[in-house]
């Protein structure tokens, strides 16, 4: 009588071929996971930073206070976007904390006149000290039309206005775009995130990872030869318009 388990001990079929293409498919096998593994843990760590900084970023955002400005500064500037930014930076021009206000990323069919009666700025503040520009379409078009207002005005201290969240990018921006200017972050808080129960809020933390993702865009662009930064920023808007 047959043993069955002898049968299938020495049953070819379930063994590995011992010829030629069983130590190739050995080999490759080998290489696949010698490679893969690396792989593996760079992506892991890539993770592990891109997580850790998104928390630093976060942290660092919702603890942002709007400061006190005892020496005021040349001039204001204000990027559109975002509730409460223009009318921030119009008390601050009441106060004398600067000269001039120039609103960067107006829509251009929106006039003077519109604007100040949406902002409830004073009528006689818009029309001798407020500058409006129409032509910048995102926060770097921002950063370059508020440098050449700035210098065209000789200023070398500007207090910049804009949501927390969008503070670091627009920093990012305006120092990659010139080192000759000061500028002083005057963050609009509308939410206070301080006690940490922003990572409860959906909202909030999608607009947290997107700008998160966005300042990180800036930094590497700000980090890039001046060649390879025009080509990134072309490509950003291509993307943006596609």
């Amino acid at each position: 009588m047959r043993d069955p388990k002898m049968e299938g001990a020495n049953d070819s079929s379930n063994q590995p071929p011992a010829g030629p293409e069983g130590r190739t498919g050995g080999i490759a096998s080998a290489l696949r996971k010698r490679i893969a593994r690396p792989f593996f843990l760079l992506g892991v760590l890539a993770l592990g930073l891109f997580l850790g900084g998104f928390i630093v970023f976060s942290d660092h955002v919702s603890t942002m206070q709007t400061p006190d400005l005892v020496e005021p500064a040349d001039g204001i500037v204000v990027l559109t976007g975002g509730y409460s930014r223009i009318e921030g930076a119009l008390d601050l021009l009441k106060n004398k904390r600067g000269e001039r206000l120039f609103i960067s990323g107006v829509h251009p069919s929106t006039k003077r006149g519109e604007l100040q009666r949406v902002t409830r700025g004073d009528a006689t503040l818009f029309e001798c000290c407020v500058d409006i520009d129409r032509s910048a379409m995102d926060t770097i078009g921002n950063a370059s039309e508020s440098i050449k207002w700035a210098k065209a005005n000789h200023y070398s201290r500007v207090i910049v206005v804009t949501n927390n969240y969008h503070m670091p990018r627009t920093l990012v921006e305006l120092r990659r775009a010139s080192q000759d200017i000061e500028f002083i972050p005057y963050p609009i808080v509308n939410s206070d995130l301080r006690n940490g129960d922003w990572l409860a809020r959906g909202q909030v933390v999608r607009v947290l990872v997107v700008e998160y993702v966005k300042y990180l865009g800036a930094v590497i662009r700000s980090a890039l030869p001046d060649n390879l930064s025009a080509v990134t920023q072309t490509l950003v808007r291509w993307v943006k318009d596609a």
